[in-house]
């Protein structure tokens, strides 16, 4: 596997190589929840990958092959084969890679975790165990999780305290060693969010050394 905290590439920057035969490549950018959502599947799966980081105030010309409206995130493999849509992209890796499965086997359970991410917000507090897919972490949790790491960051972290089954379930989640593996400290979140509304491009590599 790769270090997701890799600078990003934008306009002038050449393309990255052909994907090496084993490997799948994330396009994506260290601060996006949809592309978090598709980095926590690559890791609890651990599938081996590569992670090239696209600036999105500045991408580079060549990305507009990988994705028509330049978005992330998007997976290519060695068959040039492209994936994007963040949830699309997860099913895909669940599906195409072997070990632990995250969606359940059970199509009913699995169209009921599918429907559960339809209504999102609206379900939120409304589950009886400790995860929204059963006693288990599992598929729906990780697509959800992303915007519940950034609540803090946004100064809404309060918005859980009616609800005590959520706040638990945040409790377990960052318990997941895949989680804990990909967290973003707060202040390197507020860094990129600061330079990110002044249109910075640098917002993108915030908090990398070299």
């Amino acid at each position: 596997m790769t270090d997701d905290a890799t600078r990003t590439l934008g306009k002038g920057d050449c393309p990255p190589g052909p994907v090496p035969e084993g490997v799948i490549r994330l396009y994506s950018m260290r601060f996006c929840p949809y592309a978090h959502r598709t980095r926590l599947v690559l890791r609890a799966k651990g599938i081996r990958h590569e992670v090239i980081n696209i600036n999105l105030r500045n991408k580079p010309e060549w990305y507009f092959t990988k994705h028509p409206f330049g978005q992330i995130p998007v997976l290519e493999n060695s068959k040039c084969q492209l994936i994007y849509e963040s949830v699309i992209a997860c099913e895909y890796l669940d599906d195409a890679y072997p070990g632990r499965k995250l969606y359940p086997y059970d199509p009913y359970e699995r169209a009921r975790q599918k429907m559960l991410l339809e209504l999102f917000y609206k379900i939120l507090g409304y589950q009886n165990t400790v995860f929204f897919g059963g006693d288990c972490i599992s598929m729906i949790d990780y697509l959800f999780w992303p915007w519940f790491e950034r609540l803090d960051v946004y100064g809404i972290a309060d918005c859980v305290n009616h609800t005590p089954t959520l706040r638990l379930w945040i409790a377990a989640m960052k318990q997941d060693p895949t989680v804990c593996s990909l967290l973003t400290d707060k202040n390197t979140f507020l860094g990129f969010l600061n330079l990110y509304f002044q249109n910075n491009p640098a917002a993108f590599d915030y908090g990398l050394s070299c």
